[in-house]
């Protein structure tokens, strides 16, 4: 009896078929990221190399742009993953024309055009545009936050980073003075691993300082701000006012223990429901077909007071990818309630309805539900009655299907839960990048479900009349 079996024929020459364009079926994700990127404008990635063909011969920055987005749709961030996946995935192979740049180009063409690559976020709303998903009637506004590569254990107060830098300045002179006796003015080897780019350490740890120095600043302006109010307001009213006179938040022991991370200075301890972490507020604005239509970076630990500005982000994020069309009705949770948030609204901002407290708690309403309101009845206690109307629960109910998924699908899906670069500046241009590839996931899946019923080739054509600038 002789068994059945396929061929194993690891020998044979044509594994694959001799054209790319059989490698993949025509429905794949990686053709979709080809024509996407092909109706982008990537004159910013262009213009930062030279045009008169001398040099070493570069990746097409289209090729480059497209290989980046594909792999951020898989939740690979990593270079070295990607150059590893440019020879055993075959969708990245097709990316990438069956080239293979290694990680140290991906990761110099990553650094060199972040900011253009934060711009892909306009140009996938533009795409999201053109296939009707970039309705901005309803929109809800979240914070999640994300970590950092700085950890929780990096941060020191101002005396130990102090204690720091006089430890390696004192283990480099050490280093000096043996490497003199040993080698007199010619050059040695290399330095030991623990005094390798101390140059960078001693930076990072200078930051740290300055950022503690700058907010020991804030807070005595603000102190002393603080004192001229109440000094104000007790000689309108003729009197002392009650209570304790604030004191200096220099003397407080809160204040002397005030910590700054010495591997990320510009990030913040954050505090999340599985604990805290070390890193960013990232904010963003998600429209009812879950595609994010504003995101921003801020490092504040929480988003008391982040409504106004990220309406003005809305506002910008609009305009950049020509969508007309002002938004009609937003949605926030209660991190956004604060009175002088809630006073500040005017006509020309969107109907905004922003929870007073959590909404999942059964507590019962602070106002009454029916009838005028108290006299005194501040911008919360309005906002509460307006969130608690039969209207108000029908629009508020769509915030948590709106923003949450999203960002499920970004930090779970795609297993993005910390950004990969320091800094604020650095951090805000990730965000944006990993909302862009959120984006055109989305229209990827909206176009395959309309495949469903007209083929792909005619829909691709339907996706894009004409070229988007």
């Amino acid at each position: 009896m002789a068994y059945n079996f396929l061929a194993v024929e690891r020998d044979q020459l044509f594994l694959l078929p001799p054209s790319l364009l059989d490698w993949l079926p025509e429905d794949h994700l990686a053709w979709f990221v080809l024509d996407a990127v092909a109706e982008m404008d990537l004159d910013a990635f262009y213009a930062r190399y030279r045009t008169d063909g001398w040099g070493g011969a570069a990746h097409e920055p289209s090729t480059m742009v497209a290989l980046l987005l594909y792999a951020y749709c898989q939740g690979v961030r990593s270079s070295r993953q990607i150059e590893r996946a440019c020879h055993v995935d075959v969708a990245f192979r097709v990316i990438a024309a069956n080239q293979t740049p290694d990680h140290t180009t991906i990761a110099r063409f990553h650094q060199r055009h972040e900011e253009a690559l934060a711009g892909v976020f306009s140009a996938s709303l533009r795409l999201c545009r053109a296939a009707g998903m970039a309705n901005v009637g309803t929109i809800a506004l979240d914070g999640p936050k994300m970590g950092c590569p700085g950890s929780l254990r990096s941060n020191a107060t101002a005396e130990h980073i102090e204690a720091e830098v006089q430890q390696m300045l004192a283990e480099a002179k050490a280093a000096d003075a043996h490497d003199d006796a040993l080698f007199g003015e010619s050059r040695g080897d290399e330095p030991p691993a623990a005094l390798r780019a101390r140059g960078d350490r001693r930076r990072r740890f200078a930051e740290a300082k300055a950022a503690l120095e700058e907010g020991a600043e804030g807070a005595r302006a603000a102190h002393e701000a603080h004192l001229a109010d109440r000094a104000a307001k007790e000689q309108a009213i003729g009197r002392k006012l009650n209570g304790r006179k604030p004191k200096d938040p220099r003397d407080k022991a809160k204040f002397k223990e005030k910590k700054a991370n010495t591997t990320d200075p510009e990030s913040k301890t954050m505090s999340t429901s599985a604990g805290f972490l070390q890193g960013y507020n990232a904010q963003a604005a998600v429209n009812e077909s879950q595609v994010v239509v504003a995101a921003s970076v801020t490092t504040e630990q929480n988003d008391t007071r982040q409504l106004h500005p990220m309406l003005g982000v809305i506002a910008a994020s609009l305009v950049a990818a020509g969508i007309e069309e002002l938004p009609g009705v937003l949605l926030a949770d209660a991190g956004y309630c604060t009175e002088d948030a809630l006073a500040s609204l005017g006509p020309e901002h969107p109907d905004c309805y922003v929870a007073t407290r959590n909404m999942k708690a059964s507590t019962a309403p602070q106002v009454p539900m029916r009838g005028p309101l108290p006299k005194h009845a501040t911008a919360i206690d309005q906002m509460e009655r307006k969130v608690s109307t039969k209207r108000g629960r029908s629009h508020y109910k769509k915030r948590q299907l709106l923003a949450e998924p999203v960002f499920g699908q970004i930090k779970d899906a795609r297993g993005a839960r910390r950004f990969t670069r320091r800094g604020k500046i650095a951090a805000e241009r990730e965000w944006k990048l990993l909302c862009a590839t959120h984006n055109l996931l989305k229209l990827y899946r909206n176009a395959r479900t309309k495949a469903s019923v007209a083929p792909w080739a005619r829909l691709h054509v339907a996706l894009r009349p004409a070229r988007v600038t």
